[in-house]
C-alpha cells in the first residue's frame, strides 16, 4: 500500500485539528449530468462522467473538496481529495485536519486506516451519510431541471447537417472577414451574416450573427482590444449570433490540425451567445431550426459556387434555395433562402483590422493551399559543401545572387511530401514568382491566450503562404528556431527552401540528395519586414 511520505506527514501535523466529523464518499455521476457549477467538474457541455469524491464537515456543514475521476481510477484519488480538502479547502473552509472522519465503504476505510496512521485522525464506518446524502439529492433534482444541449427532435439531423459542412471545409477557401449573408425571414430572424474561422488550421467552427450590427461591433472591438485579455473577453462575450464549433472526440492536450483527423473523431457543438446572456450551451427549438436551414443553405451554396473562391477570389454571389424545415406553429415546411457573398462587408472587416491609413487591397494574402497535407516539415541547414550537391541535382533551382557562405550551412525548410504532389508544389510557387523570402511572424489565440509561431513563404507576386503552426511552447521548435535565427545571421540573410520526395519509408525525415527536386534560395524575412503584427485567430477557442 502506498504511504504518505514523512515530509506530508509533518506538513499535515503542523495543521490546527479541530473538533469535526467530517464525511467522505465516491458515487458515480449520471451520464450527461451537466456541471452543478462547480469549477473541478470541468466544463464539457454534456456534463462529466465518472465518479464524484466528496469531503464535507458533518459538524459546520460545508464541502471541504470535490472532484470528478474516470471509474478506473484507483483509491488513492480519495486520498489526494480529502488531503486538499485539508490543505486548500473550498471556502469557507480553513486549513484543518478533522478530529474524526466517517466512511460508508468499509474496503476505503481500511485503506484510509493504512494511509492515514499517525495524524491522530479517528476513522470509523457508519452506515448512512446524511449530510452526502443530501448533497447527491440535490444534484439529481439539479440534472432534472438542466436542459439538454439540442431539442429531441434536432439530436440526429443537426449533427448530421453540421458534419455535411466538416465535410464541404468552406474555411479552405474564405477567411473569417469574408462574410456570407444568409436570409431567412423564419423564427424571429431576417438575416444571418456568416463568418467562417479555420483558415490557419487551428480552430474550426462557423459564426451566425442575428444582426448586422453584432458582426461590426465585435469586429471593433476585437481590433480595439490589442493584448488585452479582459477587453476581448468582453468583446467575446457581447457577440450575438448562434455558432457551431468543431472539436476532436477524444481529449488532445497538444496543438493540432483537426483536418488531420478522420471524420468520426471529428464532433459538433452549437451554442448561443447574447450581450445579456452571454454564452449559451443549448439551443431552443427556433434556434435549433434555424441553425440547421442555415448549414443545409450553406452546404448547398459551397457546393455550387465553392470552386469560384480558389486563388483567394471573393466574387459577388447569390442563390436562392428551398430547404425542408420541422413544421413549427404552422410554419411552412420550406423555407426559401437566399444566400449571398459580401464583398462590400469583407472590405469593411478587412479594413477594421488595419492601421489608419492602411490600404487593405495592399495588404498580402495569406493562403494555406500551397504545402500538401501530412507534409513532412523541418528546419535545418544544409551544410555548404553539400549545397552545390543540391545544387546540380534539384530539377529546379531558383539561385540567390551574392549569398554569403559563413558559418555551418545554409539554413533551410525542408517541406517532404510525395513525388507528384512535390513537383506540384514546385510549380505553383514559380508560377507564383518564385520564393521572396521565409518568415515566422507570431501568432495568438486572443481568447485562449496560446502563442504560436507561423509559419510564411512569401512569393514573388507578394502572397504569403502558410506553411506550419509551431506552439511558442514547444522546446523541440524553440531550439530548432534559435538556431535559425543565429545561421541566418551569419548568412547575413539568405536562406533556402527545399522541396523533397520520398514522404514514407526510410527517406521519411532523412531525404537523399537524390530526393531533393526543388531548391529555393531566398531571404530570411523579419516580422518587421512584412509588417503583419502579431496575427488574431479567430475566436473559437474552447467554447465549450
Amino acid at each position: 500500500m502506498t504511504k504518505l511520505n514523512q515530509t506530508t506527514r509533518r506538513r499535515l501535523l503542523g495543521l490546527p485539528q479541530i473538533p469535526s466529523v467530517w464525511e467522505g464518499d465516491r458515487r458515480a455521476l449520471v451520464r450527461g449530468a451537466g456541471q452543478l457549477g462547480a469549477p473541478e467538474w470541468g466544463s464539457e457541455a454534456n456534463g462529466p462522467e465518472g465518479d464524484c469524491i466528496l469531503w464535507v464537515d458533518g459538524s459546520q456543514g460545508i464541502v471541504r473538496a470535490m472532484d470528478v475521476v474516470p471509474p478506473e481510477v484507483g483509491t488513492e484519488a480519495v486520498v489526494r481529495t480529502l488531503l486538499r480538502g485539508m490543505e486548500q479547502p473550498h471556502s469557507p473552509g480553513m486549513p484543518a485536519r478533522p478530529q474524526k472522519i466517517v466512511v460508508r465503504d468499509r474496503e476505503l476505510l481500511f485503506f484510509l486506516r493504512g494511509v492515514l496512521q499517525g495524524l491522530d485522525i479517528n476513522l470509523d464506518y457508519v452506515p448512512d451519510l446524511p449530510l452526502i446524502d443530501e448533497i447527491f439529492r440535490g444534484f439529481q433534482e439539479a440534472l432534472g431541471s438542466r436542459p439538454p444541449q439540442l431539442p429531441e427532435a434536432y439530436l440526429q439531423s443537426l449533427p448530421t447537417k453540421a458534419m455535411d459542412l466538416w465535410a464541404v471545409a468552406p474555411w479552405q477557401r474564405l477567411e473569417d472577414h469574408q462574410i456570407i449573408s444568409i436570409e431567412l425571414n423564419q423564427w424571429d430572424i431576417a438575416t444571418l451574416y456568416v463568418s467562417i474561422m479555420g483558415k490557419l488550421g487551428m480552430e474550426y467552427g462557423v459564426l451566425f450573427y442575428r444582426s448586422l450590427e453584432s458582426l461590426q461591433r465585435f469586429r471593433q472591438q476585437a481590433m480595439a482590444a490589442n493584448e488585452s485579455t479582459e477587453a476581448m473577453e468582453e468583446a467575446f462575450l457581447g457577440q450575438d449570433c448562434l455558432f457551431v464549433t468543431f472539436d476532436a472526440v477524444a481529449n488532445i492536450d497538444e496543438p493540432l490540425n483537426l483536418a488531420l483527423l478522420p471524420d468520426s473523431e471529428i464532433e459538433p457543438t452549437f451554442g448561443s451567445l447574447h450581450p445579456l446572456e452571454g454564452m449559451r450551451a443549448n439551443l431552443c427549438e427556433e434556434e435549433a431550426a434555424a441553425l440547421q436551414v442555415a448549414l443545409e443553405a450553406l452546404c448547398r451554396f459551397f457546393k455550387q459556387h465553392g470552386r469560384k473562391f480558389d486563388h483567394g477570389e471573393f466574387p459577388a454571389l447569390s442563390a436562392r434555395f428551398r430547404i425542408a424545415s420541422p413544421d413549427l406553429g404552422g410554419a411552412s415546411k420550406t423555407v426559401s433562402v437566399t444566400v449571398a457573398t459580401r464583398p462590400d462587408l469583407a472590405a469593411e472587416m478587412l479594413e477594421m483590422g488595419e492601421p489608419d491609413g492602411a490600404d487593405p487591397s495592399q495588404m498580402p494574402y495569406i493562403r494555406d493551399d500551397l504545402v500538401p497535407e501530412n507534409s513532412f516539415l523541418s528546419l535545418g541547414v544544409v551544410p555548404w559543401e553539400t549545397l552545390d550537391l543540391v545544387r546540380s541535382g534539384a530539377e529546379h533551382h531558383q539561385v540567390a545572387e551574392k549569398m554569403t557562405q559563413a558559418g555551418d550551412g545554409l539554413p533551410v525548410i525542408m517541406i517532404q511530401t510525395s513525388r507528384p504532389k512535390a513537383k506540384i508544389l514546385i510549380q505553383n510557387l514559380k508560377e507564383a514568382g518564385g520564393l521572396q523570402g521565409i518568415c515566422f511572424n507570431p501568432g495568438e489565440d486572443p481568447y485562449g491566450g496560446d502563442h504560436y509561431d507561423l509559419g510564411l513563404l512569401q512569393a514573388g507576386s507578394g502572397d504569403l503562404y502558410l506553411f506550419g503552426e509551431f506552439s511558442e511552447e514547444d522546446p523541440t521548435h524553440a531550439a530548432a528556431r534559435k538556431k535559425w535565427e543565429q545561421r541566418c545571421k551569419k548568412t547575413k540573410g539568405y536562406c533556402g527552401l527545399i522541396i523533397a520526395k520520398g514522404l514514407t519509408g526510410a527517406s521519411r525525415g532523412k531525404p537523399k540528395l537524390g530526393d531533393m527536386i526543388g531548391l529555393f534560395e531566398a531571404r530570411a524575412l523579419s516580422p518587421k519586414d512584412l509588417g503583419l503584427g502579431t496575427l488574431q485567430l479567430t475566436l473559437a477557442v474552447d467554447w465549450m
